[in-house]
């Protein structure tokens, strides 16, 4: 019975050892698959950073271009129609596609008159455009346009854009006919145009962003109500000519 009995403790035994553990096999296939997961993950969580830094990216410069525009509308729409040094009929405005000059209402750091000189101007850097403000004091009429130095540098948009402006001359009728340049007019443009386009894609960032010029009347009609209405340079008012004319008398039995 003993002899027997040692064989089945010894099976039993090799049967446990042969039970316990992996394979060799089983390990590696383990370590590949294990692998494979680790690399998706990784594949899956860049994916999803760079799509959320584009997606902010986005928002950040939406968000910069619609504070530019409002810069830029505010300052447009200030504009005033003030003489140029020496030149009493044409306007303190310089215009070309890559360059704006004009007074406008200033704030706290203004002129003695409340205004200021405005400059935008289009700058390459870098294969990237840059539209920059500048602004100046306006000390008055008798300041040179062109002598002005500027300051208070404020980049207001930037990017790998085409970045031109244009500007209309409104007809009576309400026609527009936009030109490239506008210097040396008796009178400031009714609406400035400022074109954004993306140079890879060619599309138009700023759809429409059309600025009017609400102060659209002659160089020489500052400080004249009447000729700022419609009339004449210098001319005086109709009310007040009707009222300096003499009035006549009555016939007598006629009723006042």
């Amino acid at each position: 019975m003993t002899t027997t009995a040692a064989p089945v403790r010894r099976s039993r035994a090799g049967s446990r050892a042969d039970l316990a553990g992996f394979t060799l096999i089983e390990v590696l296939a383990a370590l590949a698959i294990s692998s494979v997961v680790i690399v998706a993950t990784a594949a899956f969580l860049h994916d999803v950073a760079l799509n959320f830094d584009r997606g902010t990216q986005v928002v950040g410069n939406a968000e910069h271009m619609l504070l530019a525009v409002d810069r830029l509308s505010a300052d447009f729409g200030s504009a005033r129609p003030v003489p140029q040094a020496g030149e009493a009929t044409k306007v303190a405005f310089v215009g070309a596609p890559t360059m704006v000059k004009f007074v406008a209402a200033g704030g706290v750091a203004a002129g003695p008159q409340g205004e200021e000189l405005v400059s935008l101007t289009v700058e390459q850097t870098d294969r990237a455009s840059r539209l920059i403000r500048r602004r100046a004091a306006w000390r008055g009429p008798l300041t040179r346009f062109d002598g002005v130095p500027l300051g208070d540098k404020v980049d207001l948009i930037e990017g790998r854009v085409d970045i031109a402006f244009a500007f209309g001359r409104v007809a009576p009728n309400g026609a527009v006919t936009w030109s490239e340049t506008w210097t040396a007019q008796p009178r400031l443009p009714g609406l400035v145009r400022l074109t954004v386009r993306d140079r890879a894609s060619g599309a138009e960032l700023i759809p429409g962003a059309q600025f009017v010029l609400r102060a659209d009347a002659p160089a020489d009609c500052a400080g004249n109500a009447a000729c700022q209405s419609g009339g004449k340079p210098n001319e005086p008012a109709k009310d007040e000519q009707a009222q300096d004319a003499p009035t006549k008398d009555a016939p007598t039995g006629e009723r006042r």
